[in-house]
């Protein structure tokens, strides 16, 4: 299990605290959400933030590209100190060459889905990431409310993890907190990005204990209880 606080919910104003709270919080990964303003409508920061955060914390840091040409970024991003880069799969034709890019820059590729998109988009792509960004929110705002409708996504990433034997992670980010990570724990998912459910709370790391505590308790009833697969919607 690994968890995630987002940075776009942190306080600009004290970033090196925010970081270091972050850090101190017991959580094992940093997310941070990169938004063009083209790809969805709004704007987040760039390959900067990511070099300032970068000798703030030890912690892996997950950068989700949510762009619309995250060609002319993946480099400066890894440069800067990313350690994962995501992009997503509603970028078409273009998604071979952008996960053969992150690679040879050394550094681990993932493969986001959007809710409204058709899960069988992802299944070419699945022997080619590390790791597997299941949106439960679509994309562009912090602090929306979970889509449980995307659910059986999850499900089906790890019925089709489990068929290919393969060790990709199942990753969720949208709307989650204590009961909505237990639901995706449920059906499968093993690393949780979360937001205001972290970073608004006065004591992270108590947060990120409790959020922990649901994920290992969900583990228990997902062994009686195996997905359904959703097929190729």
């Amino acid at each position: 299990m690994i968890i995630a606080p987002s940075l776009l919910a942190a306080n600009f104003a004290r970033l090196d605290r925010e970081v270091g709270r972050a850090a101190r919080s017991g959580a094992e990964w940093l997310h941070l959400d990169i938004m063009d303003g083209h790809f969805v409508p709004n704007l987040s920061f760039g390959p900067d933030i990511v070099r300032a955060v970068r000798p703030l914390t030890r912690q892996f840091l997950d950068v989700h590209l949510m762009c619309s040409r995250p060609e002319i970024l993946l480099e400066p991003f890894a440069k800067a100190g990313a350690d994962q880069l995501t992009v997503h799969v509603e970028l078409g034709t273009r998604v071979d060459a952008l996960l053969w890019k992150i690679r040879s820059l050394g550094i681990k590729a993932g493969l986001a889905i959007n809710p409204p998109t058709p899960m069988h988009t992802v299944r070419p792509y699945l022997k080619t990431i590390d790791l597997l960004l299941v949106m439960t929110v679509n994309p562009g705002f912090g602090g929306q409310s979970f889509i449980h409708e995307a659910v059986p996504k999850i499900q089906q990433a790890a019925l089709w993890q489990e068929e290919l034997q393969l060790a990709y992670r199942i990753e969720v980010d949208g709307g989650i907190n204590v009961e909505t990570a237990h639901e995706c724990a449920v059906a499968g998912a093993d690393t949780f990005v979360s937001g205001t459910g972290l970073f608004r709370q006065p004591h992270m790391a108590s947060a990120v204990r409790r959020m922990r505590r649901a994920v290992e308790n969900a583990g228990q009833r997902r062994a009686l209880t195996p997905p359904v697969p959703i097929g190729a919607t």
